[in-house]
């Protein structure tokens, strides 16, 4: 039994957690809830031995512990799985498995290579995962590095004499809908050696998955509920302290994009090798248009020629009527073109920079003179869309990496809307964020297409991309199957996605 009683966290200016009493037994599955914000990434840490907690205990078998860093806590069988992953990608698989603890396969000085992988073979087993450990592990898919992340973890098995509690940081966030189920059959499996903590904002998955369900809010626990006594409208409710509107994807406020304007985006009959092929469309001021497919159909990648990551290999692209004739990302911002990534952590932010700098590091020059910066004009504009898009931060000097990601996600966008972008491109622009979070990001997208505003959206969910959308088109294997009107009170439904998707 791993127990919290009481547990208490600061940092300047915010309670992180107050007075958390948490427990997880042997062979559970214990889900882990709550808005951004609300305390649970803190008492991850806080669990895994990142942070050490202000007050209250810690206890394992009802022996008290503290944890001074995670080596510690993986001491004590403690291990995580984390969301943006940690596996170094220029190092081969059995590298990563064993990493900071290589000693036991040194001979005289000397790595034995051979040994080190008949030992990565027998962690991978474990997660069924049946790829050559001398792999390296940049050319492994996302759900395959997730599995190698596991089998890391669990070599905790041979290290360590008691039981293993498994932290599970939104594992399947960016993953496919057969990677999900194969993912949870694993799990299951494990809870003969392990137990697991499940953290997610798929209230689903959640469900589906766990034995009980810890909700958060405002950095207290306010509410565990057994599997069997579980309702998602009830847990949303607590999350969020409302009842969640039901008018979710703002539907209502669909108005008519400018269907007799010029486009923003005309794509003829354009392909990117390998990637997709013969694409066509136009995009409009006002509509929002999503692009429908599962993965590898060619979605993200049309996003990434029109910002200019990726250079046709036939046909034209024009923006705002002028055709495209260099293809890189200076281009893109300069025609007007934001880009919203997927990996907001690695290609939307940067970390270690404060909020102002990153709102506007997209426009630098207007706010330059003579190699100068102009740093009360650019902590001024911060924080006018602080106020306007209710980013939760204690001033504009915070490090943009440690916001939560709804917060990170609402300083991406103001990065581009405060520079004037009047074409958005947002690639699973909700992943990762909880109710609240997402419904602010309905409302922004109804707010920049009332202003003229062009945006190609690859939704999170078929539900929230017809919900969202005036147009969709479904791709697959990278060719255009269909194009649907999306008017309000005549949406397409989800089988007549999916009929059309594979």
């Amino acid at each position: 039994m791993y127990e919290l009683i009481n547990v208490d966290k600061k940092f300047p200016g915010v309670h992180a957690l107050k007075s958390v009493d948490f427990k997880i037994g042997r062979g559970e599955i214990v889900g882990l809830v709550g808005e951004n914000g609300a305390g649970k990434s803190t008492l991850m840490k806080v669990i895994y031995g990142a942070y050490q907690p202000d007050g209250g205990d810690i206890t394992i078998d009802g022996t008290k512990v503290r944890f001074q860093n995670p080596r510690q806590a993986m001491d004590h069988g403690i291990g995580m799985v984390f969301q943006e992953q940690s596996l170094i990608t220029n190092l081969t698989v059995m590298e990563n498995i064993f990493l900071g603890f290589e000693q036991q396969f040194v001979r005289y000085g000397v790595i034995n290579w051979k040994a080190m992988a008949e030992a990565a073979r027998k962690q991978l087993a474990k997660v069924k995962l049946d790829i050559d450990p001398a792999t390296t592990t940049s050319k492994l898919s996302f759900a395959q590095r997730q599995l190698v992340e596991l089998a890391k973890v669990l070599t905790l098995e041979e290290r360590i004499d008691g039981d293993l509690v498994i932290l599970l940081d939104e594992p399947t966030s960016v993953l496919a809908k057969e990677e999900v189920e194969l993912l949870f059959s694993l799990v299951r499996e494990l809870t003969k050696r392990a137990s697991f903590i499940f953290v997610s904002h798929r209230m689903d998955e959640v469900l589906d998955l766990s034995d009980r369900i810890y909700v958060m809010k405002d950095g207290e626990v306010v509410d565990v509920v057994a599997h069997d006594d579980a309702d998602v409208d009830a847990i949303q409710h607590k999350m969020v302290g409302r009842d969640v509107d039901k008018e979710y994807y703002r539907e209502q406020k669909q108005k008519p994009y400018q269907a007799e304007a010029k486009p923003l985006v005309a794509f003829n009959d354009v392909s990117v090798a390998g990637k997709y092929s013969d694409i066509s469309f136009d995009l409009r001021p006002g509509e929002v248009l999503c692009l429908v497919g599962t993965e590898g159909s060619g979605r993200e990648a049309i996003l990434r020629t029109i910002f200019g990551l990726e250079s046709p290999s036939s046909g034209t692209v024009a923006l705002k009527g002028e055709t495209v004739t260099k293809f890189n990302a200076q281009a893109g911002v300069a025609n007007g073109v934001g880009y919203i990534p997927r990996e907001r952590k690695v290609e939307g932010i940067v970390a270690g920079m404060n909020v102002y700098e990153n709102m506007t590091l997209s426009q630098m020059g207007n706010y330059a003179n003579s190699g100068v910066l102009r740093i009360g004009e650019e902590k001024s504009l911060a924080k006018q869309w602080i106020d306007r898009l209710a980013i939760k931060t204690p001033d504009v000097y915070k490090d943009c990496g440690g916001l939560s990601g709804g917060n990170q996600q609402k300083v991406v966008l103001a990065k581009w809307r405060s520079a004037g972008s009047d074409i958005i491109l947002l690639d699973h622009p909700t992943r990762g964020l909880d109710i609240g979070a997402k419904e602010d990001v309905y409302d922004m997208v109804r707010e920049m297409s009332d202003d003229g505003v062009g945006i190609i959206l690859v939704a999170d969910t078929l539900e929230e991309a017809i919900g969202l959308s005036h147009s969709i088109i479904v791709l697959k294997d990278g060719v255009a199957q269909k194009r649907f009107d999306c008017s309000p009170g005549d949406k397409p439904s989800l089988y007549d996605l999916v009929h059309h998707m594979i």
